[in-house]
């Protein structure tokens, strides 16, 4: 029987995508429970809508040391300058929200 026209099946790239959000998830466990804390609350919200340019955003931010990420995400520092794009700038609104 054909699939209906408004089904999709799976492909590559969703799959590809569902697995770089796995990923990512795995990366966002952090060693400070804040960080754990903010960042399981963003993936229970955002994560199933979460665009390309938001994943690279949240990647680079991962990057950064615990301590470093809590401030940025607390508001008591700076977004460093190599960071600072609209999307970055837009995900930490995000989590400093949740």
């Amino acid at each position: 029987m054909p699939m209906p026209t408004h089904a999709r099946a799976p492909g590559p790239e969703s799959e590809a995508d569902a697995a770089a959000l796995r990923r990512l998830r795995w990366r966002a466990r952090r060693g400070l429970l804040e960080n754990d804390i903010v960042l399981g609350r963003y993936f229970e919200r955002h994560g199933a809508a979460l665009s390309p340019s938001a994943c690279a955003a949240l990647a680079q931010l991962l990057e950064l040391p615990d301590g470093a990420l809590l401030d940025l995400v607390l508001g008591r520092a700076a977004l460093p300058a190599a960071l600072d794009g609209a999307p970055v700038r837009a995900l930490l609104d995000q989590l400093r929200a949740v």
